[in-house]
């Protein structure tokens, strides 16, 4: 009996998960004329105006080719800063819900991180269209290695729940992360090589701590597969480390605080 009672709610939390990433999307693209098409067209716009603003001051420094190297570089990092900045205040908003009824809090900021995996999909679309344009234009070699990606994106979900299980936890009992979180978002991207190359900085010291910075090795690691180079295990236990550390800080403080979020809703 106690077995069949947690299969049944199991099942209940994955159909409740399920309803909560659906209501994610549909929200995204509520009253959006042309609706989830724009989750192909959002990475391809950025990429088409960060490739014209920075292509003459970065375009020759990268190995790969610039519009995919600025593409890839993004769809990846936008994994992370949607989700987590999803997530902030998801609890907050699900107020009635957790007060009255008896629902596991970590479905809130799981949905978010599922809904920005989903964005994800169409977005690596976006770049098989384009991988596939620059390659019949003769500025690309296409790479089976792309594939493994597969490889990558457990290690940058796990990541990303951490930081969404702490976020929207901490959110509940001080709503200025919400503001501070911004900045850092904004410090987080220009300290990762999206439209730049590490090389271009001129300095030991900055390339050593950017070597502390979880989303460069993720970045880097999907680069590397679109040039046809399989990372070592070194690099994928890096990936795991970060993304493992991540997870059991967020999981860790949300499970602490847990008896006290709904009283501070």
């Amino acid at each position: 009996m106690k077995r069949e009672s947690k299969l049944r709610k199991i099942g209940q939390q994955g159909y409740l998960l399920t309803l909560l990433v659906r209501r994610n999307i549909k929200n995204q693209y509520y009253r959006s004329f042309i609706g989830v098409l724009w989750t192909v067209l959002n990475p391809l716009l950025n990429m088409l105006v960060m490739a014209f603003v920075f292509s003459k001051l970065f375009g020759g420094d990268t190995d790969l080719d610039y519009p995919i190297y600025i593409l890839s570089g993004n769809i990846i990092f936008n994994i992370m800063r949607t989700s987590t900045s999803g997530s902030l205040p998801c609890l907050v908003h699900q107020r009635n819900m957790l007060q009255k009824t008896r629902v596991s809090i970590a479905l809130f900021p799981t949905s978010n991180v599922l809904s920005s995996l989903v964005t994800f999909s169409f977005s690596f679309i976006a770049l098989l269209v384009v991988a596939l344009v620059r390659f019949f234009s003769g500025h690309y070699v296409f790479q089976w290695t792309i594939l493994l990606v597969v490889l990558l994106i457990p290690a940058v979900t796990l990541f990303s729940l951490g930081i969404s299980y702490f976020l929207s936890a901490l959110y509940v009992f001080f709503r200025d992360i919400e503001h501070i979180y911004s900045v850092v978002l904004t410090l987080w991207t220009y300290l990762t090589p999206l439209f730049y190359t590490i090389d271009r900085l001129n300095s030991d010291l900055v390339t050593k701590v950017m070597k502390f910075n979880p989303m460069f090795h993720y970045v880097e690691f999907f680069r590397d597969l679109l040039l046809g180079t399989i990372p070592g295990g070194t690099e994928l236990l890096i990936c795991y480390g970060f993304a493992l550390g991540s997870f059991a800080v967020g999981y860790a403080f949300m499970r602490a605080v847990r008896n006290h979020i709904a009283a501070n809703l």
